[in-house]
């Protein structure tokens, strides 16, 4: 609600000035200039800044204003200093609803805060008091006139008692600074020449868009079997990959990520570890998408028919698992696109059709998309591919190689398929130049791969978690894999079972998004000489795991994992992303960070500290910012220690701003610890 001094609110941007009354610059978060909407998910902590001053010195107030999808006003706060003289503001909103919506900052002139300071100030020299009591009267005799009956009696009372010449002028400026007034002004301000920003828009988007945890694996590999009578393999089919689905819910992910189920081209088929020959029964690279059985509106029949994957979808939804399907829009040499449309495709003046690289790696067994030739006609094919999909099930597509692909069409495609279908998602699979990454997040991917993967190093963490929590927040969604089919990086080769753990502790704390591809919970680290990725590798040959008898060994992260998942679920904190803080050690391995969020519930504020050394232990002294951590009085122990909880180890203990800390990497390498608020 507003009140009646505000006056010519539209008049606020004459015609040729960029000013308003109250100047308003540098708000956030705002992606170039509100071109494209920041990124929000429900529950979400959205920090407002903006710089607003004014000449002269009377008080200034500001808010933010946070719109629904009807443009209607969905929630307003009152916005704070921050620092000293640096006219800087800041307040959060919280989105609870999907959908398109804006927030606006209005800056005002705060008329009782004004004459609270200058009454306070002049009454105690004796200067002008019957003026400022004057004035007072007349600001709370306006300010009742707009109010409902239970505020209007409190100004009007305070009118009356601030014009009560038979009173002390004490007990007059007491009526107009009480309690009650204050409770008043702090439930709706008396504003006059309130200056409203333009509105910038926000995308909120559904809760798995920004907070999931995802588990890769090829349903290939599932039940697939070796005759070595033969020397064949039988494909795992859906069915099979179906009983799968089970283990992957009781680790508490949230999405399961299937890499390309389509039929796989025999033209250049890959054999086992990139080799240029494959046997008759090497199944090939299923980023090798098409074949005579067909495209990418196909299934290969080995994995089974749609009514089989239907289920498999159906399965994941009891088990609480959504299903994500690779999106690789290239092809096969057998591709039906490669006869039917060969437009789509680059043709060199040999005549021959170029192949995929990423120098020195080449995909002969893989033809790019050209979008310049029928840039119409192949995105409507797309559009067409990626509906026909949703309609079995699929909400969540991982997309490879985004970065290799117009971002003009994404930009189309996502915003189409959104229309339509607004709880899709679409994973950017881009390691590529920051600016192409940051663009495509900026096109509409809900999320995207990330640098996480080659972030090793005390410094290179603190510096990316910084930039990904606080630069780029608005607008790129990091989901830290910690492995893929592609990437073995070398802290895993040789790192051993800790930095496994290690990097779990990294990727699922750190950030609201995390993946695991399957073999992590092994321990499987042994690469392809020369190269970053596996030996064997999954994505030219079948590689059925053991699960269960490695756990049963104790030979399985998958406890550790089930249970970082676990923390992630019950602690909101882990929710968020740009409340991540790092804090200082005095050790050049030793990397601490907090995630605090308040609710309706109460603070839920985590410590985070990591030896990033997998293979020595690390003694050190963790320096916390505690006014950074919005901590009570009442937070503290008799002792004047923070009592907090090991949420790894169950155990107990009492911290303060500097304490000692001692992590073995091959016993616990990381405290993630809870802070219990005392009763």
């Amino acid at each position: 609600m507003t009140t009646t001094t505000e006056q010519n609110r539209n008049a606020q941007y004459p015609d040729g000035l960029r000013f308003g009354r109250i100047p308003i610059t540098a708000v956030s978060p705002v992606v170039e200039d509100g071109r494209f909407p920041a990124k929000a998910i429900p529950g979400t902590t959205l920090s407002i800044g903006a710089t607003v001053f004014r000449e002269g010195h009377d008080q200034l107030g500001v808010s933010a204003v946070l719109h629904g999808p009807g443009g209607e006003e969905v929630q307003r706060v009152r916005m704070e200093p921050v620092g000293s003289g640096l006219d800087r503001w800041a307040g959060t909103l919280t989105p609870h609803a999907v959908g398109p919506h804006t927030f606006t900052v209005e800056g005002w002139s705060d008329l009782f805060g004004t004459w609270e300071h200058d009454a306070t100030i002049k009454i105690a020299a004796g200067v002008d008091v019957e003026l400022m009591l004057q004035e007072g009267t007349a600001l709370f005799t306006r300010a009742a006139a707009d109010r409902d009956e239970t505020d209007a009696a409190v100004f009007r009372g305070a009118a009356e008692a601030l014009a009560d010449t038979s009173r002390t002028v004490e007990e007059r400026l007491a009526a107009g600074l009480s309690a009650q007034i204050h409770e008043a002004v702090a439930r709706e301000p008396i504003r006059s020449l309130v200056t409203v920003s333009q509105a910038y828009p926000v995308a909120v988007e559904r809760e798995l868009a920004g907070r999931a945890a995802w588990y890769e694996f090829f349903p290939r590999s599932e039940g697939a079997s070796y005759d070595a009578g033969t020397d064949t393999w039988t494909s795992g089919t859906f069915r099979e990959a179906t009983k799968r689905l089970d283990a992957v819910a009781a680790m508490n992910f949230d999405v399961v990520y299937l890499p390309p189920i389509h039929p796989i081209g025999r033209a250049h088929r890959k054999g086992p570890n990139n080799t240029l020959i494959a046997g008759p029964g090497d199944p090939g690279s299923p980023w090798a998408i098409g074949s005579e059985d067909g495209g990418h509106d196909a299934i290969h029949p080995d994995l089974g028919t749609f009514g089989d994957f239907d289920a498999f979808v159906a399965r994941a939804g009891e088990l609480g698992l959504e299903v994500a399907l690779d999106l690789a829009l290239q092809a096969s040499p057998d591709h039906p696109w490669v006869a039917e449309h060969p437009e789509w495709f680059t043709t060199r003046v040999d005549g021959s059709i170029a192949y995929a690289e990423n120098p020195p790696k080449k995909y002969q067994d893989i033809y790019p998309i050209n979008f310049d030739n029928d840039p119409v006609g192949l995105s409507e094919e797309v559009l067409r591919i990626v509906l026909m999909w949703v309609e079995h099930g699929v909400k969540i597509f991982r997309v490879d190689n985004p970065h290799t692909k117009p971002v003009q069409f994404w930009e189309w495609l996502i915003a189409e398929v959104n229309a339509q279908h607004p709880e899709v998602i679409f994973l950017a699979e881009a390691f590529t130049r920051p600016p192409m990454m940051h663009a495509l997040g900026r096109a509409g991917f809900q999320q995207s791969y990330s640098y996480f993967t080659w972030r090793n190093t005390k410094t290179e963490l603190e510096e990316y978690f910084t930039e990904v929590s606080q630069v780029s927040n608005a607008y790129f969604r990091p989901n830290f894999f910690v492995n893929t089919p592609d990437i073995l990086t070398e802290y895993l080769q040789y790192g051993g079972p800790a930095a496994f753990k290690i990097r779990a502790v990294l990727a699922s704390m750190a950030s609201p998004l995390w993946g695991v591809y399957s073999g992590y919970e092994l321990f499987e680290h042994v690469a392809r000489p020369g190269a970053e990725e596996y030996i064997d590798n999954e994505k030219f040959q079948f590689r059925p795991r053991d699960y269960a008898r490695a756990e049963a060994e104790g030979r399985s992260l998958a406890p550790f994992i089930t249970r970082l998942n676990e923390i992630r679920r019950t602690h909101p904190a882990l929710g968020d992303l740009e409340n991540l803080r790092v804090h200082g050690s005095t050790d050049a391995a030793t990397v601490v960070f907090t995630k605090h969020k308040e609710t309706a519930e109460g603070k839920d504020t985590l410590i985070v500290i990591v030896n990033v050394d997998p293979h020595a232990t690390r003694e050190c002294t963790v320096w916390l910012d505690l006014a950074g951590l919005d901590l009570d009085p009442g937070d503290f122990g008799e002792d004047g220690m923070l009592v907090v909880d090991d949420l790894l180890t169950g155990q107990t203990f009492h911290w303060g701003e500097h304490t000692y800390v001692r992590l073995d990497p091959y016993a616990e390498p990381a405290h993630i610890l809870s802070i219990r608020r005392q009763l």
